[in-house]
Formats: C-alpha cells, sequence, structure tokens
C-alpha cells in the first residue's frame, strides 16, 4: 500500500545542482520526473557506528544482509514517479537511499563483482559495444538495460553455451539503489553516469550486454574468466 498524504507541508528543498552533484531528495526527483523512473526510499542505516566498525541496517533484522540497501516502509510497491509522493518522503527523509523499482517500464540490470566489473568494462569498450549508465558500489557494478521480463531472459540464456555464474539480473519485481545513495556496503556511484538532459538515459537491450559480456569473459588472456569473483 502506498503512504497516505498527511497535511501537507512546505517542501523546502529545491532541485538545484551544486559543485558535488545533486543531493538524494534532487536525484529522486530527477529519477522519478524527469526519466519516469519509479522509486521509493531505501530503508537507510542506523545513526552512529562510526565507519571503521561498519553501520547496520535501520530494519527490524539485526541479520540484515543488505544493511540500508532495501526497501522497507513502505515497500517496494508504493514505488512512484509521482512528484508530490517522492517529495513527500525525501523531505522526511533527506539521507534515504534511492531505490529504483526495476522492471515493467522501468530499466533493468544485470550486475556483476566490482572487481569483474572493472575488467570488463575497458573490454566492453575495446570490442565496440555501446553501454547505458552503470551503477557502482564497492561489492558490485550494475549495467542498465531496456527493460526485458523473465521469459525473454531465459530464452537468451537458454541459446549461451554458458553463462558467468556470478552474474545477477535485476527485472520484474526487483530492484536496484541509485546514487548518492549510501549503504552499509559504502557509496553508490555512477561508474557511467547519465548523460546531462531532461530526456531518460538511453538503455541497451540485455541481449546485447549479456553476449558482450559472456565474449568478454571467454577471451580472458588466461584462459580463465574475467567476470569471476
Amino acid at each position: 500500500m502506498r503512504e497516505i498524504l498527511g497535511r501537507r507541508r512546505r517542501l523546502r528543498f529545491r532541485r538545484t545542482r551544486g559543485p558535488v552533484g545533486p543531493t538524494q531528495p534532487e536525484a529522486a526527483l530527477t529519477c522519478a520526473v524527469d526519466w519516469q523512473w519509479p522509486v521509493v526510499p531505501g530503508a537507510g542505516l542506523k545513526a552512529g557506528g562510526g565507519r571503521d566498525r561498519g553501520r547496520g541496517c535501520a530494519c527490524p533484522d539485526p541479520e540484515c544482509v543488505v544493511p540500508g540497501a532495501h526497501p522497507f516502509d513502505p515497500g517496494l510497491l508504493a514505488a512512484t514517479t509521482d512528484e508530490r509522493m517522492v517529495r513527500w518522503w525525501w523531505t522526511n527523509r533527506p539521507a534515504a537511499p534511492i531505490v529504483l523499482a526495476t522492471g515493467g517500464r522501468a530499466p533493468c540490470a544485470v550486475s556483476l563483482p566490482a572487481v569483474a566489473g572493472a575488467r570488463a568494462l575497458p573490454v566492453l569498450d575495446r570490442m565496440g559495444q555501446r553501454l547505458g549508465p552503470v551503477v557502482a558500489t564497492p561489492t558490485r557494478w550494475s549495467l542498465l538495460v531496456a527493460p526485458y521480463g523473465l521469459e525473454e531472459l531465459g530464452e537468451l540464456l537458454f541459446t549461451q553455451d554458458r553463462v558467468p555464474s556470478s552474474l545477477r539480473f535485476h527485472s520484474e519485481g526487483g530492484y536496484l539503489v541509485l546514487p548518492p545513495s549510501e549503504t552499509g556496503t559504502g557509496q553508490v556511484r555512477w561508474e557511467r553516469p547519465p548523460a546531462p538532459g531532461t530526456a531518460a538515459p538511453w538503455l541497451p537491450r540485455v541481449e546485447s550486454v549479456v553476449e558482450a559480456l559472456v565474449e568478454a569473459s571467454a577471451s580472458a588472456p588466461d584462459g580463465g574468466s574475467r567476470l569471476a569473483y
């Protein structure tokens, strides 16, 4: 269920871009309003704790495996492109991570370990593979792609002789944390940022990205895989 808006309040943040980039509320509005990507605030992190010792998730689960980097209240089904709702959420919780609900008309993604991503992207560039935005965290990189369904993904994977087990797929019913969020694993950033402008970023088709990643993996000079952990 969606949250119910309470008494109207003055929404103070404005959509301005400073020298260090947009704030989380500004970035959430860009995603939802300019790009029409449905978003919802993430659980976020507990206050305090210090970076050296890590910070736990603000959700009730003390063993949360993705601290801060998942929807909690409201849930993923509340993700929206409605400007008033997005403003209200991030006015109340300006440090909340930005969670994209993948699939449907929204972008999907293919993700791989960060080390593998750093190896693979230059290879894809040399192959002439055009990429869309790439989201980076300290542990995984995610290549945004055009929306795809599970049936389409299944047919694609069936045609491949071998698909690296390190790949993960974020489609209908899934989610992805977007920059400039902070989660328990660290800062989320753009490794390949969207082109500036108000239009939604261009996204490649999933088959072109997967086929290129599989080829890049198989072409490792030592006979191994560029996409291994």
